[in-house]
């Protein structure tokens, strides 16, 4: 049996106990040859821990650990750097006063390795001293990694208040590094999110971010041709498209890559399953798209700025942003819309996370897992009948069965986004193929769901007031919306759904096939 890292992050414990480990070491030489300071974004999970641990034996000067990998045969190992190796990533900073015992914890761990005593009294003075003092010791430039730079603020990111102070003591902390390049041989920069250069890293402005760099967009992840390589054996009888489907597609400007946390768990239990997104459930996201009436079904196309895409703020949190750093969403394209203006497409990067994400909306509404998963369950049913009068009344259910106490917290039973959101999570999380805002030479539809041999077109509409006529029907009838689908599929159904904004449930569902 071949074993499997699956959480493992440690570069020395894989190679001398002897599991697979996917070659990313000739990143380490172009990383030494092309400059000094980086900075790297990737979602959790996603082995940037594992990157960082391999850097630090590199320039220790570890070649045993290399034995078998590109850089054994191709790096100076006559050198020895010192490495300072922070990271944020253990436990949870609730304060400033704790970020600030916590660095000091680790800066003291340093002095205690290498015998060092140092003198300053304050955290960033102490930071200082320890780079000027392993130069002087060691005659030899420091290496710096920081693991996990922005987890005391992600921590904190619903305290306004607390992330800030947080913020600004890191921010003096990184300060360090802008006046100690003289004696820095290389210092590398993780994390999930971005925060511009000016709100944390003041200064440095020598600093390379590799997150949307086409040279380094497979320095975390699996590219196929690696997967295929070094699990041979263990992809005997697998389907090797499915696979791609639920794991593969996250993108950061060059290729695609899977999720190494998903593709180890599923190569050890051959079942395909949310491993990397029950790892870590986003309610944060959640409250956000819904608390800004967010139309959900949008995300799968989306379109936003380069500079949207590069960072964001605690003073004004993009939403968009937030889901393409965190791993919800990832690049389809990058496109030059004027000399000089690009804007990147985002999407969904696989069925794990649309399905996965759809679900967990639903259940944040629901507050009710068993009533979620029931009705889910029907709906199944309900599609594989061809039970039209039975998704109305589900629907209807649906709705009825949210709380009277989460409509309080806010308006959105005004918004039709609201409804067709909760339609789209339902059809998304059954893993089905949903197209929304589909244009036709006659407008866009809002929605259309795909499955077997069957489509069914939707249009929403919130009203005041029921009457006798659907309104949404008609729409579809008058734009003819099944024009486009007509030579694909036998059968197409047109479903017109208006919404009671006083009754917060479906006023009126009319259906009919198209012949």
């Amino acid at each position: 049996m071949r074993k499997f890292p699956i959480g493992i992050q440690s570069f020395v414990k894989m190679r001398e106990d002897g599991y697979i480990y996917i070659d990313k070491t000739p990143f380490v030489k172009h990383l030494h040859e092309d400059g000094c300071f980086y900075f790297l974004s990737r979602p959790r999970r996603f082995g940037k821990s594992l990157f960082l641990d391999t850097l630090r034996q590199a320039f220790l000067g570890r070649r045993e650990l290399f034995k078998g990998l590109f850089l054994y045969d191709n790096w100076d190992w006559s050198k020895q750097y010192p490495v300072i190796y922070i990271s944020f990533g253990s436990g949870v900073v609730k304060s400033c006063e704790e970020l600030q015992q916590r660095e000091r914890e680790l800066i003291d761990e340093h002095c205690s390795r290498s015998g060092i005593s140092l003198s300053a009294v304050t955290v960033s003075g102490r930071f200082r001293q320890l780079i000027l003092q392993l130069n002087q010791k060691f005659q030899q430039r420091i290496v710096v990694l920081i693991d996990e730079y922005d987890k005391p603020i992600l921590d904190n990111i619903t305290d306004y208040d607390t992330a800030t102070a947080i913020r600004e003591e890191l921010k003096n902390f990184y300060s360090v590094l802008k006046d100690s390049d003289e004696y820095l041989e290389l210092v590398f920069i993780t994390g999930v999110s971005k925060f511009s250069k000016v709100s944390i890293f003041s200064g440095l402005n020598n600093l390379k971010d590799l997150t949307i760099n086409k040279k380094y967009s497979t320095i975390c992840g699996y590219t196929q041709e690696e997967l295929e390589n070094s699990f041979q054996p263990e992809l005997v009888n697998v389907d090797m498209e499915r696979l791609k489907r639920w794991y593969n597609g996250y993108s950061w400007g060059n290729g695609s890559v899977y999720n190494p946390f998903d593709i180890l768990q599923f190569l050890d239990d051959k079942e395909y399953k949310n491993y990397w997104f029950e790892s870590g459930t986003p309610s944060f996201l959640i409250k956000l798209l819904l608390n800004n009436h967010y139309y959900l079904p949008q995300l799968n196309d989306l379109e936003i700025s380069e500079t949207l895409a590069g960072s964001f703020e605690i003073e004004n949190i993009d939403i968009e942003t937030l889901l393409f750093q965190t791993g919800y969403l990832t690049i389809k394209s990058r496109n030059e819309v004027m000399e000089g203006f690009f804007t990147y497409r985002l999407g969904f990067p696989n069925r794990e996370v649309q399905t996965s994400l759809s679900d967990y909306l639903l259940y944040y509404i629901f507050a009710s897992g068993s009533a979620k998963e029931s009705k889910r369950l029907a709906l199944s049913r309900i599609l594989q009948n061809n039970d039209l009068d039975g998704m109305r009344n589900l629907f209807t259910a649906f709705f009825a069965a949210i709380p009277h106490d989460w409509y309080r917290k806010n308006s959105i039973a005004e918004y039709e986004g609201f409804y067709a959101s909760v339609f789209y999570s339902y059809f998304s999380a059954l893993g089905l193929d949903v197209r929304v805002e589909d244009a036709t030479n006659q407008g866009q539809l809002d929605m259309a769901v795909l499955f077997q041999d069957c489509c069914y077109i939707f249009e929403f509409k919130v009203i005041d007031k029921s009457s006798t006529e659907n309104s949404a029907l008609s729409q579809i009838k008058e734009k003819d919306y099944a024009k486009k689908f007509r030579a694909d599929y036998p059968h197409i159904y047109l479903i017109g759904v208006e919404f009671s904004k006083d009754d917060r449930n479906i006023a009126s569902c009319g259906w009919e096939e198209v012949q």
